[in-house]
């Protein structure tokens, strides 16, 4: 396969920044690490991770202008700037694209390792004053934030430099004993590593609540610090996506079970968390109308806000009300597929997601909506504050599809995505290993008026089509075509999100079948598919970015 880079404009410079409580949502994104005095009291042990969080704020949209400007959907406008053409056009050179410059992906790792070599040296000096608990949670959190991020990069660029140590000065990449650059399957091996052995003793599964520490006297549903419980990635969807990526696919499904049951069974409520049921099709909007995560959908999200002066850009991008500059819109292609009876049988029902999802403004313009559908939320449109969902729980029902599907588990794969679990055993009595009676109208909890429906059958669409059967001679074929049916599910789930182009990537790798990703991809182009096709074919699915390493 054939790999070009940019160099980096600089090299890499440590800038965590450091905030107080009050000042949460409010860096100074110039800020450098202190050195020696940067972790010497309590206080700083929890505000030193707040900055690691201000960078991932930083970088939030960043995935969606990467990969889905190159995906199925979105197309530039007559104001899209050279550098997101690029991007769109498969450039071969980016040199001086701002898109597509990694630093502020590495300024995140660059945080976390900062972090956590600061975190170590303060608990060797302050070792009897230290709330351990804390220390730990805060320590494992920063941890998967760092393998979160890995992850997205590899995902991105197919490759990554990997490095542990501490920066709080200019380092020079040529060091060939600080920095190592590992291939995807390289970095997600290293990110399950890092995970499971963790820091000092600590592993990267242990979750910290900012709400139980500063504000436990008030109910959690009051509590403005609920939401900063969001922040950090998700060790289930994580964990379980790097096993999706090595084809560990038993422990990804244990694991997503593990975490799907934990919240469905919680309640019986029409509102149940991640259940996804035929109520959610009225609220389906709210997942991105709400001024915080949605909680039936939040996992895990990057929160921002605008009274805060934490914004990102997506109106920006794709909104077509001043000040707003209408960079990218849907395809025509890319908005046929919603529409389409042969690609989205819609039976009976009705397609939310394409009003949701994109419109029409006054002049007849199509733009992307989904981020501020209405304006009983976001009032201005120069409010660009909607959060970013690193998980949501309908991923986490993608994932499991893909998963069982894997394993050769069908039926299951089909019904998560179609009818759901309780569309086939509706009064309980639920056979499917793994799942329990709590997805149907019978639960330990009692009845469940509106169960687990699937995918599709949260809006009463028609069954998209599976192979349910396992039969010998053509196994491997209708596994594969499973995994093609849940990746056209996605396109219409997850558009401009940054999710859906490195699932086909997963999924392309996986049979080895790059058309995959292309057969979905160039119908937008129009007179230049063929070309378009082409460099995909040739492994042009990753973004090209030189790091101007020495060669070997």
């Amino acid at each position: 396969m054939k790999t070009l880079f940019k160099p980096l404009s600089l090299l890499l410079i440590a800038t965590l920044s450091l905030t107080a409580c009050s000042d949460f949502f409010e860096p100074e994104t110039d800020d450098v690490l202190k050195g020696d005095d940067y972790i010497d009291t309590s206080t700083e042990m929890y505000t030193g991770y707040l900055g690691i969080v201000t960078k991932m704020q930083a970088i939030g949209d960043k995935a969606i202008y990467l990969t889905d400007t190159r995906g199925e959907l979105l197309e530039p406008t007559v104001n899209t700037p050279s550098d997101l053409i690029a991007l769109y056009r498969y450039m071969d050179d980016l040199t001086g694209n701002s898109y597509a410059d990694p630093a502020g992906y590495y300024d995140v790792i660059i945080a976390c390792n900062d972090y956590l070599s600061n975190m170590r040296e303060y608990k060797r000096d302050y070792d009897e004053s230290i709330n351990e608990e804390h220390y730990n949670c805060l320590l494992s959190s920063a941890i998967r934030i760092k393998a979160w991020m890995y992850l997205t990069i590899a995902k991105i660029y197919g490759q990554a430099l990997w490095f542990d140590d501490p920066m709080v000065k200019i380092v020079d990449l040529s060091d060939t004993t600080a920095f190592e650059l590992q291939n995807l399957d390289q970095v997600v091996a290293s990110c399950k590593t890092l995970l499971q052995q963790g820091v000092d003793g600590v592993d990267g599964s242990l979750a910290f609540s900012w709400y139980e520490w500063l504000d436990p006297e008030t109910d959690l549903a009051n509590s403005q610090y609920r939401y900063w419980d969001y922040m950090t990635p998700d060790y289930d969807g994580l964990w379980a996506e790097l096993c999706l990526w090595s084809g560990d696919y038993q422990e990804a499904a244990n694991t997503l079970f593990k975490a799907l049951n934990a919240k469905i069974s919680s309640s019986t409520s029409d509102g149940t968390p991640w259940i996804r049921n035929v109520t959610l099709n009225g609220n389906y909007q709210t997942i991105w109308n709400y001024t915080s995560p949605y909680p039936r959908e939040a996992v895990s999200a990057i929160i921002y806000d605008y009274t805060r002066k934490q914004t990102n850009s997506l109106l920006k991008h794709f909104g077509t009300e001043s000040p707003n500059e209408y960079l990218l819109r849907p395809s025509e292609k890319g908005r046929a597929r919603f529409d389409d009876n042969t690609f989205n049988p819609k039976g009976s029902g009705t397609e939310t997601r394409m009003g949701v999802t994109f419109k029409q403004d006054n002049q007849g313009r199509y733009y992307i909506c989904k981020f501020r559908p209405n304006a009983n939320r976001r009032t201005y449109p120069y409010q660009d504050d909607v959060h970013i969902y690193i998980y949501r729980a309908s991923e986490y029902h993608f994932m499991l599809a893909e998963a069982l599907n894997n394993l050769g588990r069908f039926e299951e794969a089909a019904a998560l995505i179609n009818g759901g679990v309780g569309g086939k055993f509706p009064t309980g009595g639920v056979t499917w290993a793994g799942f329990t009676d709590d997805w149907t109208g019978s639960t330990a909890l009692g009845t469940r008026k509106y169960y687990n429906v699937g995918i599709r059958g949260t809006f009463a669409l028609a069954n998209r089509s599976f192979k349910t059967l396992v039969m010998a001679p053509q196994y491997q074929a209708d596994m594969k075509y499973n995994d093609l049916a849940i990746m056209d599910e996605m396109l219409l789930e997850f558009p401009c999100e940054g999710k859906i182009y490195p699932a086909l990537i997963r999924v392309a790798k996986r049979w080895n079948d790059y058309g995959i990703i292309a057969d979905r991809v160039t119908p937008k182009y129009g007179a230049d598919s063929a070309s378009i096709r082409t460099k995909i074919l040739d492994g042009g699915y990753f973004v090209p970015w030189n790091l101007n390493l020495p060669r070997p």
